[in-house]
């Protein structure tokens, strides 16, 4: 690690995770547990056993990473089981020092007759609350110094599904058996977007950006822009899932027809040769103006260092991944985990990777620290979010004092 960025000032630091999927990162003891009391067949009822079979330090294929959420989906099929994950899933986030979260999860693939979207989400801030009622009772919180927990909920749509996915799915596909598998996808969608946006201004939830996962190719994010305008027309922000596994024409879409205020990895920005539009005449200037926009518009990217090593062949270090030219081009670029568990990762680790692999200065990390704040689609007033992100500001320049022996202003 950079000799001036330490692990342990790393943990203390008030941190972020805006690219957190609620199924990809449960405890495998939760899982074991819930999964028995369920009758969900795991490939094995041990914590080393599933890390040998299922979730493991490195995958052979995306389909590989993708395995378990099999699994974890599986037991997250009533509200008390989705209130005890999500709970741990903040629990987990306050131990490491991370103090904003915002957990994404596509409520379709929970919900069935009887049990709602808006009944899913429920549960799922309900788990989240209290975890944030008992860390921000503490002395420490309420006397100063430690900053506040924080959190905002991302509604997913997915590009594509079938009928085994979830009881939701297997419906819409009966009632709409005659139309095109698109138009399917798409009605999805709108239904989570306006559902999404009935719950944050109406019900009160802290129900704060719409989301779309899932496979890229084959799958464009504009088959979705009936959601995105919802969702758009009706102040939701939004972030989708673009340049994950494809080029920067997914993510000029994301942005150009999704109205999106963030992007999802955005891996592949820079890859001109990935660019297939015979309309684009030159895929370098293409890419140069899309990157400048992106700087110039402060659309922050949800950079996932692990799980792209995990399920991008082209990138094998950290070295080889392009957040250096993102930091290089002044773009707003966040560090998140995308799932703890399937990634086997936290955000400590993430930052750590950044600081070890690029010999990051201070000034490049603290820049990757904030971004995720300034970045947040936060749940309150833009006011109440300039404040907290005052408070975090502080917070970690006293810690960058004290632990790193700054003095002044930290831009080496």
């Amino acid at each position: 690690m950079s000799s001036k960025i330490t692990s342990e000032f790393i943990r203390s630091i008030p941190k972020t995770d805006i690219h957190l999927h609620l199924d990809g990162s449960l405890r495998i003891p939760t899982l074991i547990e819930l999964a028995k009391k369920d009758g969900v067949k795991l490939p094995s009822d041990t914590e080393a056993g599933l890390r040998e079979l299922v979730f493991k330090p490195s995958y052979a294929s995306l389909p590989d990473y993708l395995k378990g959420f099999a699994y974890t989906c599986a037991v997250l099929q009533n509200p008390e089981n989705l209130e005890r994950v999500a709970c741990e899933l903040a629990e987990d986030n306050i131990a490491e020092g991370v103090r904003y979260i915002e957990v994404r999860f596509a409520p379709q693939l929970h919900c069935r007759k009887g049990f709602s979207m808006e009944q899913v989400l429920h549960a799922v801030n309900q788990g989240l609350n209290r975890a944030k009622k008992a860390h921000n009772n503490t002395t420490a919180v309420k006397n100063g110094p430690d900053v506040p927990f924080e959190y905002g909920i991302i509604a997913c749509a997915m590009r594509s599904f079938n009928k085994n996915m979830s009881p939701y799915f297997a419906e819409i596909l009966n009632v709409m058996s005659h139309a095109p598998r698109k138009d399917v996808f798409a009605a999805a969608s709108l239904e989570m977007a306006r559902a999404a946006v009935n719950l944050a201004h109406h019900d009160g939830l802290p129900v704060v950006g719409f989301d779309l996962a899932g496979e890229e190719a084959g799958y464009p994010a504009v088959a979705h822009k009936a959601a995105y305008q919802y969702a758009h027309s009706h102040f939701l922000r939004k972030t989708v899932h673009a340049g994950e596994a494809y080029g920067p024409e997914s993510i000029f879409q994301a942005i150009t027809e999704c109205h999106a205020n963030r992007i999802g990895h955005g891996t592949f920005l820079f890859a001109h040769e990935m660019v297939k539009d015979p309309d684009i005449e030159d895929p370098k200037a293409f890419v140069h103006y899309l990157a400048e926009y992106i700087a110039s518009q402060r659309i922050t990217l949800e950079v996932c260092l692990t799980s792209n090593l995990q399920t991008t062949p082209s990138i094998k270090t950290v070295a080889d991944h392009p957040l250096r030219q993102m930091i290089d081009h002044s773009l707003s670029v966040s560090i998140c985990t995308d799932n703890r568990l399937v990634s086997g990762t936290s955000v400590s680790q993430e930052l750590a990777l950044a600081a070890i692999g690029l010999n990051l200065n201070r000034r490049q990390f603290r820049n990757l620290v904030v971004a995720g704040f300034k970045g947040s689609f936060f749940p309150a007033t833009y006011r109440e979010k300039r404040a907290y992100v005052r408070r975090v500001i502080d917070r970690y320049e006293q810690l960058e004092r004290e632990m790193l022996g700054v003095t002044g202003d930290s831009r080496e």
